[in-house]
């Protein structure tokens, strides 16, 4: 069957996944069986286009490189009509997180999956929020509701715990989910003060203006509940997990760390206590001979504790236009194999 793609969000994960698809088309193809047309993108800067047979990408990349308005196949639907009523089997939700109310994307999944359309989603808002009904509506209609890069972008985290690591007991998560704060933290090291580190955070692009996800710890707080509610079926909430982030940390803590053979990272946590599930985010000071003491800079990574091979740590890209654009892939061809 030939998917027909669209795509709510058309910035930097939606321009990555889109020049995915076209680098790769004949290889997926010819390796999966898999064939597709992107028939409909909305995006609130750009404009929502429709063509049931396939939209002009390359122009429509172009397009948006030059920060303008797209074009061609416009359609006067309105984000939710057009999600309805397009001939979209798999829509791809790749709109701003907003961890307080999922907005708007809880509104664009909920109404894919009632509509009996299958979602993929880098977007942790409606998945550390509402994942449990996410899916249950997901369920009640037939279609999948898929996130890998709601956590570690194209690092596969979810798709190790349900695959590879498959008939292990997984009793722990703990890892670097963050991989702004990582870098300060790595930079922070070489004698930086932490308002010198986050400045060239700013400037480098790995730290928002307002760096309040990040360096609060937010955001890894939202990728830990999605792991939580995934992987332990822990059925928290996102206001469940207490949440240190990195402010506090002073080049004399660095110091100490060094001292103790040690290393600060910014560490998220779920493990199976008994019939509990307990989620945490908050500094940590790791023993420098751990996996996790040698992951530097912008990097993630995570260590899966499991009862039959011990640890497992996975290291890899947390963000990044194809890096994330990726994760988007792997769900859509779980999709077309299912």
């Amino acid at each position: 069957m030939k998917q027909k793609i669209g795509l709510i969000g058309f910035g930097t994960v939606g321009r990555g996944i889109s020049e995915i698809l076209l680098d790769k088309k004949e290889y997926l193809k010819e390796k999966y069986g898999f064939e597709f047309d992107i028939v409909a993108v909305a995006d609130f800067a750009y404009g929502n286009v429709y063509n049931p047979d396939g939209l002009d990408i390359p122009l429509m990349l172009e397009q948006a490189g030059k920060k303008e308005k797209f074009t061609k196949d416009l359609t006067n639907l309105n984000t939710i009509q057009l999600i309805k009523d397009s001939n979209v089997t798999v829509w791809c939700e790749l709109t701003f997180t907003d961890l307080n109310t999922g907005g708007p994307a809880v509104d664009h999944v909920k109404a894919a999956l009632s509509s009996g359309k299958h979602v993929v989603t880098s977007n942790k808002g409606p998945a550390a929020l509402l994942y449990p009904e996410m899916k249950a509506l997901a369920d009640e209609n037939g279609v999948k509701f898929l996130i890998e890069g709601t956590v570690c972008a194209g690092t596969p985290v979810i798709n190790l715990a349900d695959g590879p690591l498959a008939g292990c007991t997984i009793s722990k998560i703990a890892g670097i989910l963050n991989g702004t704060t990582n870098y300060m933290l790595s930079e922070m090291e070489k004698g930086m003060s932490y308002d010198e580190v986050l400045k060239i955070a700013q400037d480098l692009g790995y730290a928002e203006a307002d760096p309040t996800g990040d360096v609060e710890g937010y955001d890894a707080r939202g990728k830990v509940t999605i792991l939580a509610n995934i992987v332990m079926d822990a059925g928290i909430k996102i206001t469940d997990v207490p949440c240190q982030g990195i402010t506090n940390i002073t080049p004399d803590d660095i110091d100490f760390a060094k001292k103790q053979g040690k290393r600060w990272k910014l560490i998220g946590s779920v493990e199976k206590k008994g019939d509990k599930v307990i989620a945490s985010v908050a500094p940590e000071m790791v023993d420098i001979s751990h996996p996790l003491a040698g992951v530097m800079g912008a990097t993630n990574a995570l260590t899966f504790t499991t009862d039959l091979l011990g640890d497992v740590t996975i290291v890899g890209p947390g963000a990044g236009k194809i890096e994330t654009g990726f994760s988007i892939l792997t769900d859509l061809l779980a999709i077309h194999r299912s």
